[in-house]
């Protein structure tokens, strides 16, 4: 769709991109953060460019996007010098809030704007923010800043895959625009740009876009000890990841990664469950390169896992979590963050050691000895044991395999749970036929299905019907023969 002014027709972002864009190309978001600086240390010929806001004024882009019409005057010839075309919503802003003012309208007043149109070089989209739906195009839901918006352009369009430099969070901008930082830095009264990463989170969510900071390796790895009957559970945790992630992440159950290895010779050294050396297959099935996140499969997460994949090693080859102040338990590692180049570990490899007798089955499990260098740096946070602090706990972690909400309905937690597991079936994540599946099966309780089916489907455990059926259920873990 096209809007006509005055003989001039401004197109529809959507309409430009199916003509011209190609999603099959990577493209990068440019913005003003202390990243920004670093480009000379990637190769970004292969990235079509878009520019957030001023960064047009430092960079050749294909595309230049801004929300306010303050930006417009403010860049001015950089815009018509740099920009292949810029995209504005059809109602920008004026100093951070929605004008009354048409694109169109504003295109009759300024001049950069009008020779854009002229050159057929300026876009639109519909802003959520405007009180007017303009076409019948998908309205953007982006949220306080320019760089969600962006990548739920590109994601509408169908780009497959986006890069970001200056795209940081924080309150801090790169050296090249230190001349802004007193005048727009922040300036729609926001502590920080970490906001956007929520937007990011939901974005790549709803769309798929695979969304990463050039800087950051990606994609997010997490590995999960994991059985077949532990799937929900691993589906539900997948799916409180992606909530919350701002950049593109892959979940791996290791049942599923065909991971074979012998059983050690003694008794006494056999895994404690059919995941317990998992974990020691990860540097493998990642190729020895980069990092990755081991998890248990009876967790739930709360916060950014970018928070828990960013922390330096500081010269360590694992990361774990300390022990809870005030806990009697030992420490564990259900949750750790591995350097997989440096860690030459595999199942077998842990199973010789244990046979030929130079480490036991604790130093394995609980101090991670084959490891060279351990640092207890990970937040206690991502792997909080039966309590949750709103605001506070990033993991939650259902330690207790007797009262796990799965398999048993008054877990003092079991509510956060339920209405994940609930929330997964309304996205679709996860299908009712797999929870019936599994309460078929024995491997969760039936009144989990009741729960999902019910109309009162905000996680309130239901009273009365459906709960004689758990009295006859047998978790799976009852059938194992000892406990982590």
């Amino acid at each position: 769709m096209t809007a006509t002014c005055e003989g001039r027709s401004v197109q529809h972002f959507l309409d430009w991109f199916r003509e011209r864009g190609n999603p099959d190309k990577p493209w990068l978001i440019l913005g003003k953060g202390p990243s920004y600086n670093l480009q000379h240390q990637y190769d970004l010929s292969g990235y079509e460019r878009l520019s957030l806001n001023h960064v047009v004024r430092e960079a050749q882009v294909a595309l230049a996007h801004m929300i306010d019409i303050d930006v417009v005057t403010a860049c001015g010839e950089a815009l018509l010098a740099h920009a292949g075309a810029l995209v504005m919503p059809w109602y920008p802003h004026v100093k951070n809030y929605v004008g009354s003012k048409t694109l169109e309208q504003w295109a009759s007043e300024i001049s950069v704007l009008r020779r854009l149109d002229n050159e057929g070089r300026l876009l639109w989209y519909d802003l959520r923010t405007a009180k007017v739906r303009h076409g019948p195009h998908p309205v953007v839901h982006a949220g306080a800043f320019s760089a969600e918006t962006a990548l739920d352009l590109l994601a509408m369009a169908g780009v497959r895959s986006a890069r970001s430099l200056g795209v940081d969070g924080g309150a801090s901008y790169g050296r090249s625009f230190d001349d802004l930082k007193d005048i727009t830095r922040l300036n729609n009264g926001h502590p920080s740009y970490d906001l956007q990463f929520a937007g990011f989170a939901r974005i790549i969510q709803r769309s798929g876009i695979d969304y990463a900071p050039l800087t950051i390796e990606s994609p997010i790895r997490v590995y999960v000890g994991s059985q077949e009957e532990q799937m929900l559970s691993v589906k539900v945790l997948e799916y409180s990841i992606r909530r919350y992630a701002s950049m593109t992440t892959k979940v791996t159950p290791l049942h599923r990664a065909g991971i074979e290895f012998a059983m050690p010779r003694d008794a006494k050294n056999r895994p404690r469950t059919p995941f317990s050396f998992q974990r020691f297959a990860i540097p493998t099935l990642a190729d020895y390169k980069g990092r990755a996140i081991y998890c248990d499969s009876d967790m739930q997460v709360f916060r950014d896992i970018r928070e828990l994949w960013t922390l330096p090693f500081d010269g360590a080859d694992l990361l774990a979590c300390p022990a809870q102040d005030g806990s009697s338990r030992r420490p564990q590692f259900s949750v750790m963050l591995l350097d997989c180049e440096r860690l030459r570990w595999t199942p077998q490899s842990v199973v010789d050691a244990l046979d030929c007798g130079e480490i036991d089955y604790q130093q394995v499990m609980f101090e991670m000895a084959l490891a060279k260098t351990v640092k207890a740096t990970i937040p206690p946070s991502w792997n909080s044991l039966e309590h949750f602090e709103p605001g506070r706990t990033a993991l939650l972690h259902y330690t207790d395999m007797n009262t796990q909400p799965w398999v048993y309905r008054y877990n003092r937690c079991g509510d956060l749970w339920i209405r994940e597991l609930i929330a997964a079936v309304k996205d679709g994540f996860i299908s009712v036929d797999e929870v019936r599946e599994h309460v078929q099966r024995g491997w969760v309780r039936p009144s989990l299905l009741q729960q999902v089916q019910s109309e009162y489907a905000s996680g309130a455990l239901l009273p009365g019907i459906g709960w004689w059926r758990d009295r006859r259920f047998i978790a799976p873990y009852k059938t194992l023969p000892g406990q982590r």
